[in-house]
């Protein structure tokens, strides 16, 4: 080999080399949420199969710069990885050539870093082998929907101790002592025997990704200071629902009915299994789980030792937090029990 041409095969090396920036699991109990609201859904937003055992996606650059996203089946090895990264640990990840799924132009999540010493991110030029299809780019997030509403569930589910705060003792018992945000809250038992559905002002709750402050009703606004609990920050006092006709409150008929519907949509779920991935649980302090359930236009999460938070796409930026009463308990166990966990 010439001079000539050993420089050349540097400089492809070079380029093919992918300098690698993230990763994230992609299986049952472990998908980034914003791609959808199950794992067969999130699997098709990368044009991928839903594989029992999942995938690892290696988010990275190559030597031009072009974004790609690499999909490996060594999900062991992925998540190694990703544990050493958040300890503050040095990890090579570098996958074995044989257990590359794809190799797919573009990401499918936002990215605020690049690699060094590289052009800027950008798409790879189309190829003859991608037949047409575009990179993978991340869902649009400037506006409230399915995405954005997924996203402030997974805040919620971060940060339960600052929003399991904002709603006080009064409204929904004591928060659990194990944290301060979560544990068992006494039930409100409404005498009917139902779930105690409440509107809560949520003032100094962190803000929703996606949520403007045009999505939220405005503070002080003289008819919704008493009915909404939006994260923009409205004032006025919790609101039970059982036992209360939804015509009496005008404001907030329509999102409570809302709520109702994705408690019953839970309900089924217990008669007829939903997508693998629909209702997730994850370690929660003390002897809890984190429950995470999502469906068409909603979201939930919940600890099955307190109380949930539900979340709809036609209530933009709004939180709505629901009692434990006497079916809420119930209704969380079952739920656990069928739920997909890490192994």
């Amino acid at each position: 080999m010439t001079g000539t041409d050993e420089a050349e095969a540097a400089a492809t090396a070079a380029d093919e080399a992918l300098y690698v920036l993230t990763a994230v699991l992609l299986t049952p109990a472990q998908f980034p949420s914003v791609l959808g609201d199950d794992y067969p859904e999130a699997c098709a937003a990368l044009g991928l199969g839903p594989y029992a055992q999942g995938y690892g996606l290696v988010l990275g650059q190559d030597g031009a710069g072009a974004r790609w996203t690499v999909v490996v089946d060594d999900v062991s090895l992925v998540a190694v990885a990703i544990a050493s990264w958040d300890c503050g640990m040095e990890y090579d990840l570098s996958p074995d050539e044989r257990t590359v799924v794809a190799a797919l132009p573009g990401w499918p999540l936002e990215l605020a870093i690049s690699a060094p010493d590289v052009p800027a991110p950008h798409d790879p030029d189309p190829s003859p082998e991608a037949e047409g299809r575009a990179p993978l780019a991340p869902p649009d997030t400037t506006k409230w929907g399915p995405a954005q509403r997924r996203l402030g569930a997974d805040e919620i589910a971060l940060q339960w101790a600052a929003w399991r705060d904002q709603l006080g003792d009064d409204a929904f018992g004591p928060a659990p002592k194990d944290t301060a945000a979560s544990g068992s809250a006494e039930e409100e038992d409404n005498g009917d025997g139902s779930t105690d559905v409440r509107r809560a002002p949520l003032e100094d709750a962190p803000a929703l990704p996606g949520a403007s402050d045009e999505d939220s009703p405005a503070p002080g606004d003289a008819d919704d200071t008493e009915t909404h609990g939006a994260t923009g920050g409205t004032e006025g006092a919790a609101k039970p629902v059982p036992g209360t006709d939804d015509a009496e409150l005008p404001h907030i008929g329509a999102q409570l009915s809302g709520v109702r519907r994705v408690l019953a949509e839970l309900r089924g779920y217990l008669d007829s299994a939903p997508p693998v991935g629909r209702v997730r649980s994850a370690f929660a302090p003390g002897d809890a789980r984190m429950l995470r359930a999502d469906g068409p236009g909603w979201s939930l999460v919940a600890r099955t030792d307190d109380i949930a938070f539900v979340l709809l796409d036609e209530s933009p930026g709004e939180v709505h937090p629901v009692g434990r009463g006497t079916e809420l308990p119930a209704l969380l166990e079952a739920l656990e029990a069928m739920a997909v966990r890490p192994s």
